[in-house]
């Protein structure tokens, strides 16, 4: 406690009590006259009652053109390596809790993490572009709070030539929230890659990713768009691509990794979603598992030939939860043929389990002819509920069970 009264009025607290914390400055903190408990703005601790204080750690690193400076506060077990502005920080705090703000700008700067806790980074208008791998590369496998500023525009470029997998990759989980606005450039391969899920919180501004060699969002576990307001355009691979995780048997044979929650799948629960899927033979959205869709707009136009707007290889549910449910669709490509015997039709929306449709509504436009709007197995149902719509050139099979 008494560490706590010491430190500078800018650092944060922690306070736990039965599995759950809040979190304060430590100015807020007041104690009895006999130390048996404490005050912290509106909220009285017994001593004896609280499970403990953890400290939350805050470290600025600033990119200027050619260097880039790293400021620790109060934070330990915490070390650098920078080399011009490619900074590496490498942690083994094991007992507080690490914040990273990052801002500045630098043409040929990078930030590498690793560590052995979930920890948050703060873009707080930030103009990173590598010249040596990926511009932000947090290779720590645990949860990753990516926090756009308020007010803040912040933009991320990979290098053209490397062997990194995104502009932005995380090993982990990662979460981004904030009300500013972050613009990618993927000059190697993906714009953002992520080897767990990827979840786009209600708090959430403006993304872009303008360029992708590959795919621009590439997500290993599953998807969840909350909110926010994200633009996939100039990718030469798909608009966002979820993997399965998997595992090996005894028997040698891969399979889905069962503890793996929501493995393969896509979720859309709110915020505006808009992808240009321009190359041949690409998907806009490419799901593995189940997709869902509960509320908002997912507008996708497919210009490339073979090309699907939606590709779904599991079920896909669409709901109207509390306002209006759209989807829109739009696929101007023609059939891609690789060979006399082989060729690839344009599809608006690919689905090879069920479709379900309840009270929200779905608009394909396919311009070209021969086309298909959506496209079914022959074991495939179409549900509609509560007056939903689904407006599209062609179903095929023709007549699918309603």
């Amino acid at each position: 406690m008494l560490f706590v009264c010491d430190m500078q009025a800018q650092e944060q607290i922690r306070v736990w009590k039965e599995g759950n914390s809040k979190r304060f400055t430590t100015s807020e903190v007041s104690f009895s006259e006999d130390g048996s408990t404490f005050s912290v703005v509106d909220s009285t601790y017994d001593v004896s009652q609280i499970d403990s204080i953890t400290v939350v750690h805050t470290i600025t690193v600033t990119f200027a053109g050619d260097t880039a400076y790293v400021d620790y506060g109060h934070a330990t077990n915490v070390t650098d390596t920078i080399r011009g502005a490619h900074v590496k920080l490498i942690s083994t705090n094991t007992k507080s809790e690490l914040e990273f703000v990052l801002q500045g700008e630098s043409t040929h700067g990078s930030l590498t993490y690793d560590g052995p806790l979930k920890c948050k980074f703060y873009l707080n208008g930030l103009n990173l572009k590598s010249d040596q791998g990926a511009a932000i590369d947090i290779k720590c496998g645990k949860r990753i709070d990516f926090i756009l500023n308020p007010g803040t525009d912040n933009f991320l470029a990979d290098a053209a030539n490397g062997e990194q997998k995104a502009a932005l990759h995380c090993k982990g989980h990662l979460e981004i929230s904030g009300s500013g606005n972050l613009t990618i450039t993927g000059n190697a391969k993906h714009g953002i890659d992520t080897k767990e899920y990827l979840e786009i919180k209600r708090s959430t501004g403006n993304i872009t990713i303008n360029k992708a060699m590959s795919d621009a969002m590439h997500i290993g576990q599953y998807f969840r768009m909350n909110g926010g307001n994200l633009t996939i355009k100039g990718q030469k691979g798909d608009g966002i691509q979820v993997e399965t995780m998997t595992v090996i048997t005894e028997n040698n044979d891969t399979i889905p990794n069962p503890d793996k929650e929501f493995n393969g799948q896509f979720f859309f629960n709110g915020g505006k979603l808009t992808i240009t899927a321009s190359q041949d033979c690409t998907r806009g959205i490419k799901v593995p598992g189940d997709m869902t869709v509960t509320v908002d707009t997912i507008r996708v136009v497919a210009s490339g030939d073979g090309t699907k707007g939606i590709s779904v290889s599991g079920n896909m549910l669409v709901n109207q939860d509390t306002s209006t449910t759209l989807i829109q669709v739009r696929t101007t490509g023609d059939t891609f043929e690789y060979d006399d015997d082989d060729e690839e039709y344009n599809v608006g929306i690919r689905i090879k389990g069920n479709l379900t449709v309840d009270a929200a509504t779905i608009q394909v436009v396919n311009t070209t002819k021969w086309q298909y709007g959506i496209k079914f197995n022959y074991e495939s149902t179409l549900t509609k509920l509560n007056d939903a719509v689904v407006d599209a050139k062609t179903y095929w099979p023709r007549n699918p069970s309603q």
